[in-house]
């Protein structure tokens, strides 16, 4: 039986993943407008790097104590491409399929209603695949 999700644990990834947010749009921005990168290669890398800054949040805040190596890095980007992949689904079923072409329904599909689905599948990627939490072994940073 898995242990119930306490506010310590959502708290935590809620924080990790703002700041993996931050790190993403700011270096996104930075490559983009400051660097006049690609904007293929500018975001390609700042996925990557918002991913890293979210798993160190994770692994060494909200699930201290659980082990933390390559292969859990892994499964954790392979969730995070996961997640991104819903919030494509949301806005191509919603654009494409349903022809809700404006820029704000295609903003509530992608960004708010997928980015959601993308969160929630996430975390649970993130509990179950990538940490494995078990009764006893959380250790919260945040309460």
């Amino acid at each position: 039986m898995r242990p119930r999700v306490r506010r310590a644990e959502l708290v935590g990834f809620a924080l990790a993943g703002i700041c993996a947010y931050a790190a993403d749009l700011g270096l996104f921005v930075w490559l983009r407008s400051g660097l006049g990168w690609d904007p293929i290669a500018a975001k390609s890398l700042s996925f990557v790097v918002g991913c890293t800054v979210a798993y160190a949040g994770n692994a060494f805040g909200t699930y201290r104590g659980s082990r933390a190596g390559r292969r859990e890095y892994a499964v954790f980007f392979a969730v995070n491409i996961a997640g991104a992949l819903v919030q494509l689904l949301c806005l191509g079923v919603t654009h494409y399929g349903l022809g809700l072409t404006s820029p704000r329904a295609d903003t509530l599909s992608g960004a708010v209603f997928g980015m959601a689905l993308a969160t929630c599948l996430r975390f649970w990627g993130t509990r179950t695949l990538v940490f494995g939490v078990e009764r006893g072994t959380r250790t919260s940073w945040t309460g």
